[in-house]
């Protein structure tokens, strides 16, 4: 508190300076707050430089308080109003000496103190008789400003009701003996594009600390619905500009820096995700050797010995492909033991020399949260292996075409994760990659059935400065785009052929050929999905999936994306980048045509 009650006059004039007409952050007795006045607080206890708060008298006779833009005392949005129209002034009473103060944290209070008397006596103190907001933390709402306690902190009542501010895991106070002026980062963390995050897996650069009831309501970048706590949490930590994630209720809000308007409600019922890059995390791992690909060599290189014995620890074959068989195995150490898949090549012919050098060389040099991670290889005359992370849900064959429909919101999932993880072979990675070979069995799931593409071994690499390969026929039947048998060049396009074929099997919950078919319109489901689509009978291709019914324009236009991406022309047919702003909403679907011109479909 502090205030003048003296008066300066000049000589032979009236007074120059009434300070008891300017209050700063404290009314006295007899004072009143006139129409556009306002009292500013300080800046923290016994600091009386102007703070972030104001009390405000405004012409229509509101009080408000607000806080403010330092210097330029641009005033936010109130988080306080008294709905005293008319009332033009507050008039103290006399029964106690009283001060009313708008504190450092932004509570106004008033305070009494007894007149002395025959029953007090004159060492009793001030003592608070009211004040406003009564929660502070929840009162701050506006759009702009830091809120209570700065930026990148959060505000929580104290056992007497006023503020205090706190930082979140891996920020520390920007000023340590002020508190309400904000926290600040710890430790930099990895840019979207630079050397951490191109060279580590999200969960080697970060740590996600957990909340309860924390948010920032005013720093969201994007909300994402039907997510659940662990969707939402692997959402942040793959995204590169994420610093926080809150889930509630099935919506992902997630945030960047700075945050603002921090604040703990226990009554609000939601997780925090805090992404934090541990202590001397970015350090450690720039120390690691980072692989080098040029040679066509990977640093993690197993023995044919130690190969073996992963292998033995657990000889569960897991599937069979065109160049080898992939069994279940471990990676142990003294300290962990990690599930792996290894890829055993079983004809060492020169096919599949090329075969197993092509896949080492293109898995290593990609980084993304929907392809398979290449853990290491063994390289030892005929003895060629590779190591894959394990993926526990296995492929997406399996879960699709299996005895029990997966739900709607899974499905939706996995249609974006592909397409994301094929953006990324086409046009993010420093060399495009065709895969070639997109169908189910080479698309597997994690434990949060996040949907990652495997098997890069008929992958095309094409230098930066080319478009399209001439190459034999790859890829699966039913999966093939038309160009493969019409001896022209192989562009990126023949992958968006097969992911339309894969949107629609994930729509449908089936083959793209299914043998035994009542109806034989109904064999080959590229065919029928567009008589279906032209007919306006969309319903047939879901039959009994309720969840998918209940929600016919999302299908309709996972079907018109669809239909685009298995056009006969590969000119019509979108990038794998418009697929996505097509899938998102970004840009609108157009009526597809026909995309078989010589079919009698059409």
């Amino acid at each position: 508190m502090f205030f003048f009650v003296s008066q300066v006059r000049g000589i032979g004039s009236g007074a120059l300076m009434l300070s008891f007409k300017n209050p700063t952050d404290t009314m006295l007795p007899t004072q009143a707050l006139d129409i556009g006045e306002k009292l500013s607080s300080g800046q923290m206890a016994g600091n009386f430089l102007k703070g972030r708060f104001q009390l405000r008298m405004l012409p229509e006779g509101n009080l408000v308080l607000n806080t403010m833009s330092v210097p330029s005392e641009y005033a936010y949005e109130p988080y306080y109003v008294s709905n005293t129209e008319d009332s033009g002034k507050i008039v103290p009473t006399s029964d106690f000496y009283h001060r009313a103060t708008l504190n450092f944290d932004g509570i106004f209070t008033q305070y009494a103190h007894p007149k002395p008397s025959r029953n007090t006596s004159l060492d009793q103190s001030w003592f608070p008789v009211w004040s406003i907001p009564d929660n502070i933390c929840l009162a701050t709402l506006g759009t702009l400003g830091s809120g209570v306690c700065g930026f990148n902190s959060y505000c929580i009542l104290d056992s007497n009701s006023r503020p205090k501010c706190a930082c979140p895991p891996g920020y520390s106070y920007i000023d340590p003996n002020n508190t309400f002026n904000g926290c600040k980062l710890d430790r930099v963390p990895s840019t979207c594009h630079g050397e951490d995050q191109e060279n580590h897996e999200p969960e080697e650069l970060y740590d996600m600390h957990v909340m309860s009831s924390t948010f920032w309501p005013t720093s969201n970048y994007e909300v994402q619905q039907k997510f659940n706590e662990t969707e939402c949490r692997q959402s942040c930590l793959y995204d590169c500009h994420c610093m926080v994630a809150v889930s509630r209720a099935g919506f992902c809000f997630k945030k960047k820096l700075p945050l603002s308007n921090g604040k703990v409600d226990p009554a609000f019922p939601a997780t925090c995700f805090i992404k934090d890059t541990g202590p001397d995390r970015i350090n450690s791992f720039r120390r690691l050797s980072v692989p080098e690909y040029c040679s066509g060599n990977l640093n993690t290189n197993f023995s044919y010995e130690t190969s073996e014995k992963l292998l033995m620890d657990s000889k569960k074959n897991l599937g069979k492909g065109s160049f080898g068989t992939v069994y279940k195995g471990f990676l142990t150490s003294s300290t962990s033991s990690e599930l792996a898949a290894v890829k055993k090549l079983d004809r060492v012919i020169e096919e599949g020399e090329h075969e197993f050098k092509t896949e080492v060389s293109v898995i290593a040099q990609t980084h993304h949260r929907n392809l398979v991670r290449l853990l290491g290889f063994c390289d030892e005359g005929p003895h060629k292996l590779l190591v894959y992370e394990f993926m526990s849900n296995g492929s997406l064959a399996s879960y699709l075409f299996g005895v029990s429909r997966p739900s709607w919101s899974k499905r939706i999932q996995i249609i974006s994760g592909i397409a994301r993880g094929l953006l990324y072979l086409h046009e993010d990675c420093a060399m495009q990659i065709i895969h070639c070979d997109i169908k189910p069995q080479n698309i597997l799931l994690d434990d949060s059935l996040t949907a990652k593409i495997s098997d890069f071994g008929l992958a095309k690499l094409l230098l930066s400065d080319q478009t399209r390969t001439n190459t034999a026929i790859r890829g699966t039947r039913g999966y093939i785009a038309p160009e493969w048998f019409k001896n022209i060049p192989i562009t990126a396009k023949a992958d968006v052929y097969s992911y339309g074929v894969i949107l629609l099997e994930i729509i449908c919950c089936r083959k793209n050929v299914e043998q035994g078919m009542e109806d034989e319109d109904e064999f080959v489901l590229t065919d029928w999905a567009y008589d279906c689509y032209r007919h306006r009978e969309l319903h047939k291709l879901l039959k009994s999936d309720k969840e998918a019914r209940n929600d016919r324009k999302r299908v309709e236009k996972l079907v018109m994306v669809a239909i685009w991406c298995i056009q006969e022309d590969p000119c019509l047919r979108p990038t794998m980048k418009k697929v996505i702003q097509m899938l998102e909403g970004v840009i609108d679907v157009s009526v597809p045509p026909c995309p078989f011109p010589l079919s009698s479909v059409c």
